[in-house]
């Protein structure tokens, strides 16, 4: 593991696979920290690409920033950690929460976006209801901790027949969660509150896009990737089949093969 200040936070990251390798930058979503990437990383590391995953501020090892962090903090965050270590382009890939930080990366920093990797998320801007759940749900992390809240969640982040026949990976999760620090959970969730619409960023990029989305997901539906896949030119859509939010965690295998086979026919050939 690497770190580095930057911004007044700071970052912790790994970077490994062959330096020269195709860079892919990889955002992990809520309440999640870098390790959510495991077996993705492994995965193209192997097939020789260069892996960037870093945690979020306020999320795993990297320092905690309280109040609010908004989206466009953590996609600046990301190009000066691009800047570090002398990375101009890369492929950016995130989920959930992650997905709209990469769609924000986009809409910030398009020259340094070489092809987007979309999961598990959506496009359009929180509704009145949506921001109101978020700050409530702010408050009660911090009044609470993370406990009572990753119980309540994990039949969602997970498929909820995952979480029994895969007890290792619900436990990996759990973790991840349970690990995270409530003021830095807190402050991304009231500025994921204030996210910007991004189906105008997405309707006019013009480099490959892959849309990953597992069929059983209860909080970003196939229906809300289908619709990233139809504003986006060159758009592919992969659905993970017998997982929910994060199919890269419930079943990395066909995960893994969707994204190496976008990497190898749609960007590796491509300037």
């Amino acid at each position: 593991m690497n770190a580095i200040a930057l911004r007044g936070a700071t970052i912790h990251f790994d970077d490994f696979g062959p330096s020269g390798g195709l860079p892919v930058l990889l955002i992990h979503g809520h309440p999640f920290n870098r390790t959510l990437w495991a077996p993705q990383g492994q995965a193209l590391a192997e097939a020789g690409y260069r892996v960037i995953t870093p945690d979020l501020r306020g999320y795993g090892r990297s320092s905690v920033t309280p109040g609010k962090v908004l989206l466009s903090d953590f996609a600046d965050d990301l190009a000066a950690l691009l800047d570090h270590l002398g990375v101009e382009r890369a492929v950016v890939g995130g989920v959930s929460m992650g997905g709209q930080i990469a769609m924000e990366f986009q809409r910030r920093h398009p020259q340094r976006v070489r092809a987007l990797v979309l999961s598990g998320t959506s496009a359009p801007a929180e509704t009145e209801e949506g921001k109101e759940f978020r700050n409530r749900l702010a408050d009660r992390l911090l009044a609470e901790g993370m406990d009572r809240y990753a119980s309540e969640v994990i039949d969602k982040m997970l498929a909820a027949y995952n979480v029994a026949a895969m007890p290792e990976v619900a436990d990996r999760v759990l973790g991840m969660m349970r690990a995270t620090v409530p003021h830095g959970a807190a402050a991304a969730l009231r500025g994921r509150a204030e996210r910007p619409d991004y189906r105008d960023t997405l309707a006019a990029v013009r480099k490959p896009v892959l849309v990953v989305v597992g069929a059983d997901d209860v909080y970003t539906p196939v229906a809300d990737a289908e619709a990233i896949r139809d504003l986006v030119p060159d758009a592919t859509l992969a659905v993970i089949e017998k997982a929910g939010h994060l199919p890269g965690a419930e079943q990395p295998e066909s995960f893994n093969g969707a994204l190496l086979d976008f990497l190898t026919a749609r960007v590796a050939t491509r300037d």
